[in-house]
């Protein structure tokens, strides 16, 4: 019995730690789930020597109300812009390169517009079209606004400014 109510217990706690977590996956696996059941895709694009980065996934993406609405909403992919592994998609495979001390991936480069700061967010629709990309450091509060904006397909009808005048935060201080 004690083993039974045991195992109970674990199950259930480590099912709760799990939902506090974003299940974060390959941008390769987003687009074949996008494609099963579409959704945004959202993606942090990262560097391991980012100070911002680590900040970034210590305390917004620690958030509950931030895990809730990534994981609700989007598919959540974590891309390292200097990455070395292969990504193909929509027939291009994009790769590492290196020049000189320069180093940077090849699908990170394109999506952030040549424009490599750590950290980025990407913001796709289901039809895998960019929608907006943000640099920096994005606090849980902003981060709440910026995943509603885009969950609530107010964007296509709505300006930020006019979004967030109007928006009720669920992140209690």
């Amino acid at each position: 019995m004690k083993k039974i109510l045991f195992t109970f217990i674990f199950l259930i706690t480590f099912s709760n730690l799990k939902a506090q977590e974003i299940s974060w996956v390959s941008f390769e696996k987003a687009i074949e789930l996008n494609k099963k059941t579409p959704k945004l895709i959202l993606i942090n694009v990262y560097a391991d020597w980012c100070g911002y980065c680590k900040k970034l996934d210590k305390t917004t993406f620690k958030s509950k109300e931030v895990i809730k609405l990534i994981n609700e909403n989007f598919y959540a992919v974590k891309l390292d812009g200097e990455g070395k592994e292969d990504i193909t998609h929509k027939g291009y495979t994009f790769k590492f390169k290196q020049e000189g001390r320069t180093k940077y991936h090849e699908f990170a480069a394109t999506i952030m517009d040549g424009k490599l700061s750590y950290p980025t967010t990407i913001v796709m629709n289901s039809d895998e079209k960019l929608l907006d990309r943000i640099p920096g450091y994005i606090d849980e509060k902003t981060m709440e606004k910026v995943l509603t904006f885009f969950s609530s397909e107010d964007y296509k009808s709505k300006k930020w400014e006019d979004f967030v005048k109007a928006f009720k935060s669920n992140i209690k201080s």
